[in-house]
């Protein structure tokens, strides 16, 4: 009776989650910049469909709910790496050190990084036989506190750079979540704000041009100019999750989750996930789907695996597998690694 009463909440929960999956009549695909922010992160994240803001037990919550860090008990440092579409690569890495009654702090670093190409211009269609980089960067920092036995919340600061050739654009993100654990066993919600902040704009040499201010003869024809670019927010976004442990003991888990995502630069959406851990949870099978409901959606569904193994009482390792099917592009591998100790 009791388990079939803790699923009825779940259930009620995801009805009020789900109404968040009602898309708008007009898409802002394009709309935002620093789009490389809302790459999912983590493998294991991922092969649960990206339903993970009520999970966030383990280092990626700095990215999927910063409130999660709290409850970590061990210091955790994860790498993971994506080759993503178009040959872009996408690496993710941080460290969460909790500090006791001071509370959890985090560092992470986000990458999206690309081959140089060649330059072209109008009178060059052909190259230049010069070269150009762009890529993207976001440098985090992490805190977290148990403000109650079953109510945390965290905030995540980033400062954001995205180049391209000379010219750059900079500004600050912010990302704030709580975590709350419901009167019902094995039943978690959480709530995350993120990309919070300033407008990116474009600005460097590569801006630079002469121009004639003036149509009268005899005036100077070449004045340095700077063009002005357009500004461009962050993709910012609220994510509601909710998850829920029907299996739970020493030897096996079975973990359901579901989030609903309202970004500013997208239609609304649905991802749900499910984990299950067996052999004393060493390992673990991940299967989800991504985006539902979002329209004109590339993104389909995900399935991965993890390991997960102590050396001894000091040093655990865990690896992750993720495969996410990317409809007419380019399906997605994600892999990570994590030590604890």
């Amino acid at each position: 009776m009791k388990q079939a009463f803790r699923i009825a909440a779940f259930l009620l929960l995801a009805a009020v989650v789900l109404p968040a999956a009602q898309a708008a009549d007009v898409t802002k695909v394009g709309t935002t910049a620093a789009k490389f922010l809302s790459i999912p992160v983590g493998a294991r994240a991922l092969g649960m469909g990206g339903s993970f803001a009520g999970i966030a037990d383990d280092a990626t919550a700095m990215y999927w709910n910063a409130a999660g860090i709290a409850r970590l008990q061990r210091t955790e440092a994860i790498f993971t790496h994506i080759n993503w579409i178009a040959d872009i690569r996408f690496n993710y890495g941080g460290v969460v050190l909790p500090a006791g009654e001071l509370g959890t702090f985090g560092v992470n670093i986000t990458a999206l990084s690309m081959d140089e190409m060649e330059r072209t211009t109008e009178e060059q269609p052909e190259g230049t036989g010069t070269t150009f980089s762009s890529g993207s960067l976001a440098i985090g920092v992490s805190y977290a506190r148990n403000l109650t036995d079953w109510f945390s919340i965290g905030t995540t600061i980033k400062y954001v750079n995205e180049h391209i050739w000379n010219s750059s654009a900079t500004s600050i993100g912010i990302d704030v979540g709580t975590l709350f654990n419901t009167p019902f066993s094995g039943l978690r919600f959480g709530v995350g704000m993120f990309n919070f902040g300033p407008k990116l704009q474009m600005s460097g040499d590569d801006l630079l041009v002469q121009k004639d201010i003036s149509a009268n003869a005899g005036n100077n024809a070449n004045v340095n100019a700077n063009l002005s670019t357009e500004k461009f927010d962050m993709p910012l976004t609220l994510r509601l999750g909710i998850c829920y442990e029907p299996i739970v003991d020493e030897d096996q888990r079975l973990l359901v989750s579901v989030d609903a995502i309202h970004p500013n630069d997208n239609t609304e959406s649905v991802s749900l996930g499910a984990e299950y851990s067996l052999f004393k949870r060493i390992v673990s099978v991940r299967a989800g789907y991504k985006d539902l409901f979002r329209q004109s959606s590339e993104e389909q569904f995900t399935v991965g695996a993890g390991i997960n193994y102590a050396f001894g009482e000091n040093l655990a390792i865990r690896l992750d597998y993720a495969f996410e099917r990317f409809g007419r592009l380019k399906d997605i591998h994600q892999f990570g690694v994590s030590l604890l100790f």
